[in-house]
């Protein structure tokens, strides 16, 4: 069986799992796991499952995921699909084993989720804890493809984690919808961990909202190292008018104060973001409080995306900025992100930093920076180098 994904760690975690569920279906199965998060996400999505039908006329090709969830019709309407499974079905091996024609289930619904022990080809383990979303942001549909806020028991995160570690796995990454809504507490949780598994190494989150990120996370960061100093912070906008339109929890004076706080505990700490260009209503100074606010803070791996009308969100009715110049501003913002980052990979030559194998040849340093190795280690190794240049957006050592 072959799985091919699409968007969010989460997505990644449930792929393993569906390869773990699914692993004895066969290797005329393809399962392709969507992601819905803009319209240009699932244009590429329903791009990949054209071609990965002319790649291969003869396979039984099951769709799901966040796409399959919000618009089960239009992907049954392919001639491509042979089936469509929800968010739920998806985890689920008596779906993943039924040769009918599949079956979207309702998101709001409880969900348990298996234990995954490894992941083919990675020497990361992701750990999804937490699912769905109760926030209203009003560009998003994630709480209508994944239903409400609600996570799996601490006890067996801990299970799950204690797996990971036997089978080898030094780095874990805690993952969700909205990671930071924990319903059990991601920072006791976090302590959990680290206290009762201490075979985990290094403790990394998925994207986070800035709105729950307290002085206990600052706390968390301050006495326990093995929570790696990089961190992905879902901000969207650097202007406060358009944050307020966006439904965002979080102003731009915090996103500065909390990366100040953080760089305070963590002076090597490393920051991506995710922003949206051409919000409804964004003028061209709103835009440039963004690059600002990049600047300020000192961002460095954006994932900037013009922002993509979705049909039933409120932001689709509000005043539209066109596309070209949406796309114009992710332009700019990619370029500002791509030279402050070729900055900071200079300034890493000539420091030590340790580095989690993930290839025989490359690797990830503690602050989330790849590093193309020049002599070949086992993956799964942690080791420690010098930083001797750069190549390929990567650092050399």
């Amino acid at each position: 069986m072959k799985v091919v994904t699409f968007g969010c760690r989460m997505n990644a975690f449930e792929s393993a799992v569906i390869s773990k569920l699914g692993g004895d279906l066969g290797d005329d199965v393809v399962v392709v796991n969507t992601c819905a998060v803009t319209s240009e996400a699932e244009r590429q999505c329903r791009q990949t499952i054209r071609k990965l039908r002319r790649e291969n006329p003869k396979c039984t090709l099951i769709v799901t995921g966040c796409a399959a969830q919000l618009h089960p019709e239009l992907y049954a309407r392919m001639p491509e699909v042979d089936r469509i499974l929800g968010n739920h079905e998806k985890l689920n091996k008596e779906w993943l084993h039924d040769k009918n024609k599949g079956h979207v289930g309702d998101v709001m619904q409880p969900f348990e989720l298996p234990i995954v022990t490894d992941f083919e080809g990675r020497n990361r383990a992701f750990l999804q804890i937490q699912q769905g979303c109760d926030h209203a942001c009003t560009f998003c549909i994630v709480r209508f493809a994944r239903g409400p806020n609600r996570g799996i028991a601490p006890e067996q995160v801990l299970e799950q984690a204690r797996a990971f570690a036997l089978n080898g796995y030094q780095e874990l990454v805690l993952t969700g919808a909205d990671v930071a809504s924990y319903p059990y507490n991601l920072w006791k949780i976090s302590k959990q961990i680290l206290e009762n598994v201490p075979q985990i190494k290094r403790l990394r989150y998925g994207s986070l909202d800035p709105a729950p990120l307290n002085q206990t996370f600052i706390n968390l960061l301050k006495k326990y190292p093995q929570i790696m100093p990089y961190f992905h912070l879902s901000i969207q906008s650097g202007d406060n008018l358009i944050l307020k339109r966006m439904g965002r929890r979080h102003t731009r004076e915090q996103i500065l104060d909390l990366v100040h706080k953080v760089r305070q505990v963590q002076p090597n700490a490393v920051f991506g973001a995710d922003f949206i260009t051409g919000f409804p209503t964004e003028t061209e100074e709103q835009f440039l409080q963004t690059m600002d606010l990049v600047k300020q803070a000192n961002i460095t791996r954006l994932h900037v995306f013009p922002y993509s009308e979705r049909e039933g969100t409120p932001a689709a009715k509000m005043p539209q900025v066109p596309v070209a110049v949406r796309k114009e501003r992710a332009a700019r913002l990619r370029k500002l992100g791509e030279e402050l980052s070729q900055k900071l990979l200079q300034q890493m030559i000539g420091q030590k930093v340790f580095v989690l194998v993930e290839e025989s040849s490359r690797g990830w340093t503690e602050n989330y920076l790849n590093v193309i190795l020049t002599e070949k280690y086992k993956p799964g190794k942690i080791i420690s180098l010098t930083v001797k240049g750069v190549k390929d957006n990567a650092l050399v050592g």
